[in-house]
């Protein structure tokens, strides 16, 4: 018996029946719901390892709930993978960007379902802050507080997504140094991360605006990657 918990939040009964008997055979520990508020309520009594989180579900969306999850600390750090019936690059982007972990897109096979769920589960848990050291940086104009997931610029803070934050604290902490796309996404995530280069150019793009007149301090290394200027 595999000592793992997984919550499955998915509104279509068929589907949902077809995850938990494969992945309850596969030796998990299945709950499944149909709804993001049935979701929180089993979230209040368990914390379970995985969540398989459709985004497409009535009342609260699977995004909303994405971003609710991964902005609180008792849950920030259980992985999320995506289940989505649209399969466009945009609605991966913004899932990605609110810190799921992977996705899948309907249809899927229970092969692939069960591998996704496998490979996610082996990578090891992180903590919300990819260096050890909590103490603010300091850099330029700007102050990182990775503890409190706080940014300012010039005194004023910014609002930055889960994986905005923690790319541009993994690459200011290092500033002068460079990086790959992949380097960015396995310090973030983990190995096997399954993103694309695009999905790692658009983050950039949103921390660039976000940061207004200090976004030119991330500079692009053209053919390799990024780095923060020192």
């Amino acid at each position: 018996m595999i000592d793992k918990t997984i919550l499955i939040i998915e509104d279509e009964e068929d589907i949902l029946a077809l995850m938990h008997y494969n992945l309850t055979k596969e030796g998990y520990q299945v709950i499944g719901v149909l709804s993001a508020e049935e979701g929180l309520k089993r979230l209040r009594d368990t914390k379970p390892d995985l969540i398989l989180l459709d985004l497409m579900l009535p009342g609260i969306s699977g995004m909303e709930l994405c971003r609710k999850l991964k902005t609180a600390e008792e849950t920030a750090l259980i992985p999320i993978i995506m289940v989505t019936a649209k399969g466009e690059e945009r609605d991966i982007v913004t899932g990605l960007e609110l810190g799921a972990d992977d996705y899948i897109s309907k249809p899927f096979s229970t092969r692939i379902l069960c591998a996704r769920v496998k490979a996610v589960l082996r990578r090891p848990r992180r903590e919300t802050v990819p260096a050890a050291d909590p103490s603010a940086l300091h850099i330029h104009e700007l102050i990182i507080h990775p503890g409190r997931k706080e940014v300012l610029v010039e005194g004023t803070p910014i609002d930055l997504t889960f994986t905005e934050f923690h790319v541009l604290y993994f690459l200011a902490s290092r500033p002068g140094w460079v990086f790959t796309r992949y380097q960015i996404v396995n310090a973030v995530r983990g190995e096997d991360y399954a993103v694309t280069d695009r999905a790692v150019d658009v983050q950039i793009v949103g921390l660039r605006k976000k940061l207004g007149r200090c976004g030119k301090y991330i500079e692009t290394v053209r053919g390799v990657g990024y780095r923060f200027k020192d």
